[in-house]
This record gives C-alpha cells, structure tokens and sequence, in this order.
C-alpha cells in the first residue's frame, strides 16, 4: 500500500485537532495547541508543562480519525525539544478515556520522518486487547505523557501505509 496523507495540516484543518490535558480529571499539567507556519509548511505545536502532581500527567492534541482496514502503520513528520513523546489511538468499543493504545517517539531539533506499525501500539488503562484494529481507530493524539517534564512538540503532517 502506498503512503496515503490522512490530512494535511493546514490553517484550515487546524480546527479538527484539539487540546485535551489531566485537568479534565483534576490534574495541574498546563499547555496549549497551536497551529503555526514556517517556511510554508503549516504544523500543530503541543507545548506546556506536564506534571504528575495530584495524579496527573500528560497534555495531548488530538483529532478525530479513520484509518482503513488495511493501515499497517503511521507516519508522522515531527520535531521537538529532544524528549520522548507518544502517540496514543482510541477505537470504537472502547469505553473509558483512561483506555488507549500507545506508542513511543523520539524527537529531535530538526523535522524528521518517523514510521510506527500499528503492531509497536501496546494497550493502556487495564484493557488487554493486543494492538489495535486499524478500521476501528477513531481518534489520534500526540501526547507529552507519564512524567514531570516541559513539553514541545511539533507535527508537520500525518499518514498512514
């Protein structure tokens, strides 16, 4: 299957994506979503500062997907401060928003292409399905996730092979 754009990540489709941080559930952890050009390409900055305090831990941006059947994977163009951030699917099915898929990746100053199987996602939250069904996915966030930490990570585009 060839690589296939899920989106592009324009001032337009900016708005899909949103902000989502451990506040919902009495966390401290702060930080914002932005959509920002540079050079000509438009990318969706996460930033802020995540803390574990009060049983908290991560911000997210994320948006609404649908990834087909045959998805073996994502592709995500991103840069950062040099930390380790995840990206983190929900299916249809699953229930409680503490239930999720996660994988790691590692960011560097410069933008580079990172390739994650839908086979490296391990279930989180108590849930023991072992990975994900790629034609169930329905939403994706890129999450500064689990420890004490300043976030900064940016997102240029998003596909799936």
């Amino acid at each position: 299957m060839a690589d296939t754009v899920l989106d592009p990540i324009t001032r337009t489709t900016a708005p899909a994506w949103s902000f989502l941080s451990d506040r919902v559930m009495g966390g401290v952890s702060q930080g914002l979503s932005a959509y920002a050009e540079e050079g000509g390409t438009g990318f969706l900055r996460l930033t802020g500062d995540v803390s574990t305090a009060n049983r908290g831990g991560f911000i997210q941006m994320r948006r609404d997907i649908r990834l087909p059947a045959e998805a073996e994977g994502l592709i995500l163009r991103v840069r950062g401060n040099g930390q380790r951030y995840f990206v983190h699917l929900r299916m249809s099915g699953i229930k409680m928003p503490w239930q999720f898929y996660q994988a790691p990746f590692e960011t560097t100053a410069d933008w580079r292409e990172i390739r994650i199987p839908l086979s490296a996602f391990k279930p989180s939250g108590g849930f023991q399905r072992p990975q994900p069904e790629p034609g169930r996915v329905n939403s994706l966030g890129i999450a500064a996730y689990g420890r004490d930490h300043h976030a900064e990570v940016a997102l240029s585009s998003l596909s799936y092979y």
